[in-house]
């Protein structure tokens, strides 16, 4: 059983696919995604992470429930957006794309990026300025995109980017581009792929909204070709000074600490409610307080460092834990690296650094306590 397992891995990869190596998702789930013979992979051999079990945070919850973390935080460059872009990307690049363009809080920009040059394009993005983490920026930049920082939030940079790529030589991959939902989905493939069914609930951070709509596609699609007997309860989360789908209304001035989810117009809001609609689930907004107890449980209890939009999952699970169904199975998805947004770690953890101590046996006793 998965439980019994420290760490759970795809069957659908290296053995089950009767190779040495797990070979990207394109190629293990090609049957499955929108492409042919033609099309030129472009892959940096992203998905086939881990869904790990997260006792600490089931102890929490009680009544029986296994809970599991989805940790894409271990994508090639460190979000689950890696998932949509290799296929993003390798489409754009059969189509003979040149450059492609994203409005991003940062990790779509560092995929984009890194992806965009694998396959010899040029990578423009937009940012918020001095809204996106700097291991994030970071990255976009090293890859070599071009990073355009607007003085705006993330939905002014989205709705300028959409309206390039209707005049101008470049291909939009943001989650508007169906190509990244599709490779996006993989990601349910692969959970079902390890538990031998779909979980009970899929509890999943809402931003742009379009994960949440990748995921569900995966599900019902594995549920259509028989690899699943049921389909989860849509758990969305949002940040509560970014709650859209919440509150009904678009949020002009979004706020919060978990600035990959600091999104006030979701690109993909009404797919998102009908997931919700049509897999009974939910939103609910969390607090940034919620997020960060979520955040240092992961991390101090379950050596699982993701970044502050990825504990939306878990922050939410348990504070709607009595809605959980006894000896349900819960899986929560991390989308993202904790070493992205390195600030907010140092700033929001509970461990003081001591600096200065004296380099003797002595001194570093008594900090020690010993």
């Amino acid at each position: 059983m998965a439980s019994s397992l420290s760490v759970v891995n795809s069957p659908a990869s290296p053995h089950a696919l009767g190779r040495t190596s797990w070979p990207g998702l394109i190629e293990a789930y090609r049957p499955y995604l929108p492409v042919t013979a033609a099309t030129p992979v472009v892959t940096l051999l992203e998905g086939n992470t881990p869904l790990i079990p997260v006792p600490a945070v089931a102890q929490r919850v009680g009544k029986g429930v296994r809970v599991f973390v989805k940790y894409d935080g271990l994508n090639p460059t460190g979000s689950f957006k890696d998932r949509g872009m290799t296929l993003a990307i390798s489409k754009a690049k059969e189509a003979g794309a040149f450059a492609v363009i994203c409005a991003s809080t940062g990790n779509t920009s560092a995929a984009a990026a890194a992806y965009a040059r694998r396959g010899g394009m040029r990578a423009f993005v937009l940012i918020p300025d001095g809204y996106v983490a700097l291991g994030k920026l970071a990255q976009a930049l090293v890859y070599g995109a071009e990073v355009l920082a607007i003085k705006g939030n993330f939905d002014d940079a989205f709705s300028i980017v959409r309206e390039m790529a209707l005049s101008y030589p470049v291909t939009l991959v943001n989650s508007v581009n169906p190509y990244r939902l599709e490779g996006q989905k993989t990601s349910a493939f692969e959970i079902v792929d390890v538990l031998g069914d779909a979980p009970d609930w899929l509890c999943i951070p809402v931003g742009n909204a379009g994960n949440i709509t990748a995921y569900w596609m995966g599900f019902c699609q594995y549920h259509q070709e028989g690899k699943c007997d049921r389909l989860p309860r849509m758990m969305g989360f949002q940040a509560a000074g970014a709650a859209p789908l919440i509150s009904g209304k678009p949020v002009a001035n979004p706020e919060t600490l978990a600035t990959a989810i600091r999104i006030g117009n979701p690109a993909n809001w009404e797919k998102a409610i009908a997931v919700q609609q049509a897999s009974q689930g939910q939103f609910t907004a969390v607090t940034d307080d919620e997020i960060l107890e979520a955040y240092r449980l992961l991390a101090s209890e379950e050596g699982i460092f993701c970044e502050p939009a990825s504990a939306s999952s878990v922050a939410g699970l348990l504070k709607v834990k009595d809605q959980v169904p006894s000896g349900a199975t819960v899986v929560c998805v991390l989308t993202g690296n904790g070493l992205k947004d390195p600030d907010s770690a140092i700033k929001h953890c509970n461990n003081q650094f001591k600096p200065g101590i004296e380099p003797t046996l002595e001194a570093v006793v008594q900090m020690m306590g010993f």
